[in-house]
This record gives C-alpha cells, sequence and structure tokens, in this order.
C-alpha cells in the first residue's frame, strides 16, 4: 500500500497547494509527506512540483499525474465499498450546503425522508447565496448553480436549469414591457440583483435572434439572499433573473409575468461539489446519490 499512499499524499498536496495543510488532513507530519512526494517522484522519474520557500506549484508532469492519480484512488475506494459492504449501516454527521432556493424548495424537504432511511446519519444543512469555501468550513457537499472556480473540486451535475426573466404586472403597468434586452442597459427599466462579496459585474446571459449575449445590466437595489430578491420583485421594483423552479408558483398565479420573451436566459448548471477525500466517504456518497435522484424527479420544467 506504500505507493498508493505515496499517490494519495500527491493529490493531497496538489489539492491544497501546501504539504503541512495535507499532512495534517491525512494525519500525518510534513516530514513524511514530503517524503512521500519525495519516493513518488523517484519512482516516475519526475519532478512533481515547483518548490520554493513558500509556494509549492505543480509543474506540467504533475498536474498531468493528478488526472491519473484520481481515478487511481477512485477505483481503489470503489472496489474497497463493494467488498468491505461499508454502506450497509453508514453513521456520523454531514455538513451540507446549498443556495436558499435550492435548499428550500429540494434539499430541505428532502432531509427528513433521507434520515428516515438512514437514521444514524445526521444533517447539518446550511443555506445561503454567498459563495462558500468547503475546504475551509468543513462541509462534505455543496450544491450550487453556475460554475465553479475551484476546479479542484469534484463536481457532480444534476440539471441544466431552466431561468427567466420576470416582473409584476404592476411594474411592467408603470414602466412598460421591454421590447429589446438593449433597454435593460437604460435607465428605462430597473434590474435587480444577486450580489455577494467578490462577485463579478453584472451580466445577463440572453440568447438574441442574433446569438448568445451577455447583457450588463444595473438596478437600485442589490442583495446577497435570493428570497429578497423575489420578493422585491413581487412588490413591483424591477426585474429579476431567476430559475423557473425558484419562481414557477408566481408565474402560475399571475403574481410575476415573463418579460422578454423573444430573448431568453440561458440555462444554468445545477450541481454538487464535494472535496476528494482519502477515503471514500459512503454515507457523503449516500446523500448526493439521494438528493440528485430527489432533484431531478421534482425540478420543473
Amino acid at each position: 500500500m506504500a505507493y498508493l499512499d505515496n499517490i494519495q499524499t500527491f493529490v493531497r498536496v496538489f489539492e491544497l497547494g501546501n504539504m503541512s495543510a495535507a499532512a495534517r488532513d491525512l494525519r500525518i507530519s510534513a516530514a513524511v509527506a514530503s517524503s512521500r512526494i519525495s519516493q513518488l517522484e523517484d519512482h516516475l522519474g519526475v519532478r512533481l512540483f515547483q518548490r520554493t520557500t513558500r509556494l509549492l506549484n505543480p509543474t506540467e508532469q504533475g498536474n498531468t499525474f493528478y488526472k491519473g492519480a484520481l481515478k487511481i484512488i477512485e477505483a481503489v475506494e470503489e472496489a474497497e465499498a463493494d467488498i468491505n459492504d461499508i454502506t450497509r449501516s453508514p453513521r456520523g454527521t454531514l455538513y451540507v450546503a446549498a443556495p436558499l432556493g435550492v435548499g428550500q424548495k429540494f434539499i430541505a424537504p428532502a432531509v427528513p425522508k433521507f434520515h428516515a432511511l438512514f437514521p444514524l446519519i445526521n444533517i447539518r444543512l446550511r443555506l445561503s447565496d454567498r459563495k462558500l469555501d468547503l475546504a475551509a468550513e468543513g462541509l462534505d457537499a455543496a450544491f450550487f448553480l453556475g460554475v465553479p472556480e475551484d476546479s479542484n473540486l469534484r463536481i457532480r451535475k444534476i440539471a441544466d436549469c431552466p431561468r427567466v426573466l420576470c416582473a409584476s404586472p404592476d411594474y411592467i403597468k408603470a414602466r412598460g414591457m421591454p421590447q429589446s434586452s438593449d433597454e435593460l442597459k437604460t435607465d428605462a427599466h430597473d434590474c435587480l440583483n444577486l450580489r455577494y462579496p467578490g462577485a463579478p459585474e453584472f451580466q445577463w446571459p440572453l440568447v438574441s435572434p442574433e446569438g448568445a449575449r451577455r447583457v450588463t445590466v444595473s438596478g437600485p437595489f442589490e442583495t446577497d439572499h435570493g428570497e429578497i430578491l423575489t420578493n422585491w420583485a413581487l412588490e413591483g421594483n424591477g426585474i429579476i433573473l431567476k430559475p423557473v423552479f425558484e419562481v414557477h408558483e408566481h408565474l402560475a398565479n399571475g403574481r410575476l409575468v415573463p418579460v422578454l420573451e423573444s430573448e431568453p436566459p440561458l440555462p444554468i448548471q445545477l450541481a454538487c461539489l464535494y472535496m476528494h477525500r482519502r477515503k471514500q466517504d459512503p454515507k457523503a456518497r449516500l446523500f448526493i446519490d439521494f438528493m440528485v435522484d430527489h432533484i431531478t424527479t421534482e425540478m420543473p420544467s
């Protein structure tokens, strides 16, 4: 198992970018971690990392080896799980995060159902529309909308969610129905946006007759809370861009109406992020599998 230990150590050093952090994660000393990396480099005959006094950066060979190393670890862990049947009575606590809309609509209602099937697994659910750091915040899994910036995390795609531009009938009566996305860039309309620390400039991805385009928009209100954004739109304060599943009830009862249907927004990816672990966590896998099945069944078109 020494060679596999070396590969697992390499993966954690690569993902965390720090020898000491990887050693703490693996519950070994930094000296042992460094020795394992050196043994692996000697075996492969290449340098996997460029080392300086402060930085540890993967070489081109290190980047290539990381992709293969993940497949090796995944195959071994799956084989161990099959042999040991470790999912028979999973137990422990899972720390899970999700955006407010996703969490309220899909995750929270399904947690009791999951717990009924696996009563020895406790769930700690955190709902927030801000960006989360899985490692720093001790999360086992985080559902998200969009494209993550951290490519070192594992990603389980769930669905491409259709989105809609919408506003209240009162807003449309007062300000008129926009006929072109160009009107969204002017003072003729107020666009309400979700903003969190570090968020980029607002650009709504729309599909015009000429093709996909990104439209820079602005408005008088911003918030990092998706439900507040919807409430502002319901009160007639502006136009919002939302996944259909978050507002389909308001659209059905007429409290919100679609806007600019000739230039619909592109769908947004719903997926789950999770950290690579030295040992596969069966309860995390069970939870993610359960939620993926639940969400795909409940997701409105």
